[in-house]
């Protein structure tokens, strides 16, 4: 368990720093660029990310679940051939998705736009797809060597370089919004186009820091191929032939959230204008799938650390028999995960109002958005988490049949929902979806590894009751200070914001230590900080 834990808490810092500076230019960027042209940036990345997994195919993941099983059995040979076979498909799969998003550029952009009374045209939103497309010229093969480096349980390359991308993205990204808008007097769309493209420049970044790591590493990989023995004949079109077994149902998790905003981004705009909101449309899709999905993806990061850690680890003790190690692994996984995910949710809800003007501007709307869009971030974090497990207990086939059931269910319900709730109609077709997707992985685990933890029911409805303390808690403070105060600045928004995630913090983290079950959940290094402050 001591290697998941630390894999895990490496990704989850480097993730969490990533999620946080992802988060951050936001402010900058909205205010540059107006809040009314967010939603051209967003009409980039979202096919962009679909495009982007196809692409990758899943093949980092993959790589580190076979290069995890041949080191097991001592062939360190057989992982270097693969990653040598698999930076070659990479290389060829990033050229061709480049050529096809280039290609349907403009079909894609005439799917978006639905509405003559909509702010963008078909031409803009064709150009910025082009423009973030040169990122899939290095992002397929950069993954692969992050999957080789995770394979060797070394997660630092990955955390690191994931860390540069997006600093230099960011870098490039504000600085040319801010000479294009502010110095140059130009126009924001020019700026979007040009922060669509930071995205190439980020991935390059990224790949010179994993290049660096590569040849600092090579000679511990060199000592351990001298020592490789031979698991059978290395054959590469039947390896590739595995990886991809491996793989494609990787694309599926990787694609999951944006199949869930493609849908919203094929039919919100269209639903909102035949219910007569076409000129607010562009406004409220940015909120849904960009300003607070920014926010409500925070949570998620811990999913996602635990994601990447988690399959090469169970994939081993899978190999290896160990089932009962396997169930050890859930019971920590599904305890840690749902100890920051719930209070993080619930206190992003009641903090809404406060965090939207915050960050963004004073928009009961938004906050709204924001307030029913934040318990969804539990969804996201099983859904990559249960995905993991399946992916290292070899039911692949079940993450494709439950995703696709999810987002059928999404867009069945999507419609008729919008049309009734508006855009809480789509957040709600959001969770159903997830929801039904995240049902059938438990039910499969459960009964694959003959899972029922009786202590993780206790301690979810444990982690619910703290949740419930913290909340009051939180409620009650914003009430006494909306008696002396009123939150019509932003100072006073950040105070809130900051007086509020404080107490809740306090409170939850007290109780948890105070009775142990934050020192059962964290580790030893934490039990032992805990105990320096009087916590047993």
């Amino acid at each position: 368990m001591s290697s998941l834990m630390k894999g895990t808490a490496i990704l989850t810092i480097g993730l969490f720093l990533s999620k946080v500076l992802g988060l951050v230019y936001v402010f900058p960027f909205y205010a540059i660029v107006g809040e009314e042209n967010l939603a051209l940036y967003q009409y980039a990345y979202v096919p962009y990310n679909i495009m982007l997994s196809i692409a990758i195919a899943g093949l980092p993941i993959a790589i580190s679940k076979m290069v995890s099983r041949y080191n097991a059995l001592g062939d360190y040979a057989a992982g270097r051939k693969l990653i040598k076979s698999s930076m070659t498909l990479m290389i060829a799969t990033g050229i061709l998705s480049f050529l096809i998003m280039n290609l349907l550029a403009t079909p894609i952009a005439k799917i978006v736009i639905a509405d003559d009374d909509q702010v963008f045209s078909v031409a803009q939103v064709a150009t910025v797809l082009r423009w973030v497309s040169f990122a899939l010229l290095v992002v397929p093969a950069m993954s692969a060597l992050r999957g080789f480096f995770q394979g060797y349980g070394i997660f630092h390359p990955t955390s690191v370089s994931q860390l540069v991308e997006q600093i230099a993205r960011i870098i490039v990204l504000l600085g040319g919004a801010f000479i294009v808008v502010i110095l140059l007097d130009g126009s924001p769309i020019t700026a979007i186009n040009f922060a669509v493209f930071a995205a190439f420049i980020g991935s390059l970044g990224s790949f010179y820091v994993l290049y660096r790591y590569w040849r600092k590493l090579k000679p511990e990989f060199d000592e351990k191929l001298a020592s490789s023995v031979s698991s059978g004949p290395f054959e590469p079109a039947s390896e590739m032939k595995q990886l991809l077994i491996y793989a494609i149902p990787v694309i599926f998790v990787g694609l999951g959230n944006s199949l869930y905003q493609l849908v919203d981004m094929i039919t919100f705009n269209r639903t909102m204008s035949a219910i007569g909101l076409a000129e607010v449309t562009d406004a409220l899709f940015s909120m849904l799938n960009f300003l607070t999905h920014k926010i409500v993806m925070i949570p998620v990061m811990l999913a996602t650390g635990f994601s990447m850690a988690l399959v090469p680890t169970i994939t081993k003790m899978y190999t290896q028999g160990d089932v009962l190690e396997v169930r050890n692994a859930l019971d920590k996984t599904y305890q840690v995960l749902l100890f920051i995910t719930i209070p993080a949710a619930v206190g992003i809800a009641i903090l809404a109002p406060e965090i939207y003007h915050t960050l963004y501007s004073q928009s009961e709307q938004g906050a709204n958005v924001l307030a029913h869009y934040a318990p969804v971030a539990i969804l996201f974090a099983l859904f990559s988490v249960t995905a993991a497990i399946l992916q290292g207990i070899e039911y692949q086939k079940v993450i494709i049949f439950s995703l696709l059931t999810g987002v059928l269910v999404k867009l069945v319900l999507n419609i008729p929902l919008i049309r009734l709730m508006e855009v809480d109609g789509a957040i709600l077709a959001t969770a159903l979806g997830y929801i039904v997707t995240i049902v059938i992985n438990i039910i499969v685990i459960n009964k694959v590894l003959d899972y029922h933890s009786t202590m993780v029911k206790r301690r979810i409805l444990l982690i619910m009751i703290l949740t419930a303390v913290m909340a009051a808690a939180v409620l009650i403070v914003k009430w006494l200070m909306g008696l002396v105060w009123t939150v019509d600045t932003k100072w006073m928004a950040i105070l809130f914001s900051f007086v509020g995630v404080a107490v809740g913090g306090a409170v939850y983290g007290f109780i948890s230590f105070r009775i142990g079950l934050g020192q059962k959940l964290l580790g030893a290094k934490v039990t032992r900080i805990a105990a320096k402050f009087g916590f047993k």
